[in-house]
């Protein structure tokens, strides 16, 4: 069994692997920046090491001294969280090749899957549903032609090496095909470093469904569910829910299948959730992501999975100990992830929290490493907290998220609490009614 974990992260994901690490009798290691020296992962952890100057290149993104770091702590693991150098196969070789354990895939799956195009083909192999679009990079235009002919407009342009919404456009006719297709480009080049694009059917209303896997390196792999992440802005997730209010247990139990099988022949190990979209019934792949996701507190409080203490059991060696059969799932659950940003215009708010008031009662989880006193760094991520609730159905859900976001207080910064309040008090999102365009629209209004 592992020891000692260094967690290669920051922020609310740090302080929950270092919870997951206490509960299991692992000691832990914290990096971080000069900006992070007063952080809760760092004050809490049994040991922590500065590795950097607060930009993220010079300190989570250092990989030499995250290294030195477990070397110098004696630490025999690394969980990279999420973000940072969670999907950077090269980390994660570069981890065991210094004879510690990387938690989480292997680099050959991270590689794999961190390329658009080889994830599809690779999916395609395997039986996983693929939205129609091309087999491989569009090198010209000519090419890019084509594939819209077959598949037929509107199409979408996205980069191969993307993710966020970087590197995307869509072109709803043939006059707008070369200016899509040049500027997702561009685009890509310079936010990854590669300019290979692919093509897909742009679809006009689907919903954002992925589900969460664990594989062992025995050959079991077990699904935990769906998740709905349709409810974003600018491609970034605001809320999410376990289950679907689109999916019925049948449709969940098709699509399980189907992947636990793919990724058995696959070989893949630890912790991955594979994204969907879904139409008319349908379900197309569009990506997996190697990593913990942000929003897996709802697949964990519908399953009674501890999905990180999960992460570190197999990379321990262990197996999953339990089958498809065991896992069961129990009620509803939903998440708000809490911003420093304006809730109308979505600035950024970094700054001191001079009051943290955490909500409870029964069904509340909050995951979050801010505290009354904490200043919130310019130089990350803007996300602060996580707040879950979870409830026998989705209605007493949304109940229970309405008066947990009510009793929730962040003084000093903006967030975007205000924004959380609107969603869950109106008709259409408490209808389960909505796709992925669906709060583009409701931030724009001003009722």
């Amino acid at each position: 069994m592992i020891k000692k974990v260094l967690i290669a992260n920051r922020g609310e994901i740090a302080l929950r692997v270092h919870r997951a690490c206490q509960e299991m009798g692992i000691r832990t290691v914290a990096v971080h920046s000069t900006a992070d020296a007063s952080a809760m992962h760092v004050r809490l952890a049994d040991e922590s090491v500065c590795i950097g100057p607060p930009a993220a290149r010079d300190s989570y993104l250092n990989v030499a001294a995250i290294l030195s770091a477990a070397t110098i702590t004696g630490a025999d693991a690394i969980h990279p969280g999420y973000g940072f150098l969670s999907e950077n196969a090269g980390f994660a070789e570069m981890v065991e090749a210094h004879g510690l354990i990387f938690i989480g895939p292997t680099a050959a799956h991270i590689r794999m899957m961190g390329d658009k195009i080889s994830a599809k083909n690779a999916m395609r192999e395997l039986g996983v549903p693929l939205v129609p679009g091309s087999k491989g990079a569009l090198d010209t235009l000519e090419e890019a032609r084509e594939v819209a002919e077959q598949i037929m407009y509107p199409v979408l342009i996205k980069a191969a090496a993307g993710g966020g919404g970087r590197g995307m456009k869509v072109a709803h006719s043939a006059d707008e095909l070369e200016e899509a297709w040049r500027v997702a480009r561009t685009e890509s080049k310079a936010a990854f470093g590669n300019d290979a694009v692919y093509m897909e059917k742009y679809l006009d209303k689907p919903r954002h469904i992925e589900l969460q896997v664990l594989a062992d390196n025995h050959g079991n792999v077990v699904h935990f569910g769906e998740r709905d992440c349709s409810l974003q802005r600018r491609h970034q997730k605001l809320v999410e829910e376990a289950g679907s209010p689109a999916l019925t247990g049948a449709e969940r139990d098709v699509l399980g299948a189907q992947v636990t099988s793919g990724l058995r022949k696959l070989g893949y190990r630890n912790a991955g959730t594979l994204e969907f979209l879904y139409q008319d019934g349908q379900f197309a792949f569009i990506e997996m992501n190697t990593r913990l996701q942000v929003e897996h507190p709802v697949t964990e409080m519908v399953s009674g999975i501890d999905l990180v203490r999960e992460q570190i059991r197999i990379a321990s060696g262990e197996p999953l100990g339990y089958g498809q059969e065991d896992v069961t799932f129990s009620g509803h659950a939903i998440e708000c992830r809490i911003t420093a940003e304006d809730a109308v215009t979505f600035a950024p708010s970094p700054g001191k929290v001079n009051t943290f008031h955490a909500p409870g009662g029964l069904g509340v989880r909050v995951d979050s490493a801010l505290y009354s006193g904490y200043s919130v760094p310019p130089h990350y991520d803007s996300l602060v907290a996580k707040l879950i609730v979870h409830a026998p159905d989705r209605d007493r859900a949304i109940a229970r998220m309405r008066r947990a976001l009510e009793e929730m207080v962040v003084d000093g910064i903006e967030t975007t609490l205000p924004l959380h309040r609107r969603i869950m008090a109106d008709p259409e999102f408490q209808s389960g009614e909505y796709t992925i365009h669906w709060l583009e629209r409701f931030v724009g209004r001003t009722d």
